[in-house]
């Protein structure tokens, strides 16, 4: 990579997780209800009446940047809530993919505004590499817990939130934003459950999990894990955060015999790298 091309993408990774913000008016939008369920509600509520008039409730936040590179706050102009050091992530398994010639795609499921697939498409033209990236998301937010089959979902109520509906066309217009929209970027649209049993993907050399949900987090190990080639990595953006995620990490290693070890990105992201 020249030098030029290394100064694009830590542009491009500044830009996505909405570094200006953070540095110069350290905004932070009102965070979707933690606590009480009560307490959940009325925020969440708040939020969503809010989001329908494109208006936000924002605080002055010291920590921004620094919560930025961990991916903790909701960016008010980001492409990603990921952070640097997941993006940074991407970068490493990306470029050892390549160095060690494994072969296949990349894909995310659940893309928010498309951040994380963005960086990934960005990376693959940069090393001239003839490779897809799969943008997998129901492009209307979260499903709503199927507690009858994943008891482990109990109490999600991301589902309810306005600001994870993004829409597959805004997403669409962000890659173009980039000029990074071309026939390499496959859209799969819909529930996982729905779309990645049947998704024409043959070979995946990245595979990046963020759905929040223990049934969003299986689905896609159940479909996608086996498409893995040897020397691959697979992200779990919520592993360190969302005990739902963890779980359905564990429940499906558990009954396959993994043993790959699991590596801390920044105390949310986890990632391994299935063996040669």
């Amino acid at each position: 990579m020249t030098t030029t091309e290394q100064h694009y993408i830590q542009l491009l990774k500044e830009t996505l997780i909405d570094k200006d913000n953070a540095v110069r008016y350290q905004l932070t939008p009102l965070a979707p209800g933690q606590g009480s369920f009560l307490k959940r509600m009325v925020i969440n509520l708040l939020i969503n009446t809010l989001s329908k008039k494109n208006l936000i409730i924002t605080g002055i936040n010291k920590n921004g940047l620094k919560q930025r590179e961990i991916g903790l706050g909701w960016p008010i102009n980001g492409y990603t809530m990921i952070g640097l050091k997941r993006l940074n992530n991407i970068q490493f398994c990306i470029e050892e993919v390549i160095k060690n010639k494994v072969e296949g795609d990349f894909i995310e499921t659940g893309v928010w505004r498309g951040g994380a697939c963005i960086f990934a498409k960005a990376l693959f033209e940069i090393y001239n590499e003839n490779r897809k990236v799969w943008v997998a998301d129901s492009f209307k937010g979260l499903p709503k817990p199927n507690t009858t089959l994943y008891p482990e979902d109990e109490g999600d109520d991301l589902y309810s939130l306005e600001q994870l509906r993004i829409s597959k066309e805004q997403v669409m217009n962000n890659f173009k934003r980039f000029d990074l929209l071309d026939d390499n970027v496959k859209f799969l649209e819909g529930w996982f459950k729905d779309t990645l049993p049947t998704a024409p993907i043959e070979k995946l050399a990245i595979v990046r999990l963020d759905g929040d949900m223990y049934e969003s987090t299986m689905d896609g190990l159940n479909h996608l894990y086996h498409k893995l080639s040897s020397g691959g990595f697979i992200i779990i953006d919520d592993y360190g955060v969302i005990p739902a995620c963890k779980k359905a990490v564990h429940d499906f290693r558990d009954e396959h015999g993994i043993t790959e070890e699991i590596k801390n990105i920044d105390g949310s992201g986890y990632f391994w790298q299935k063996n040669f």
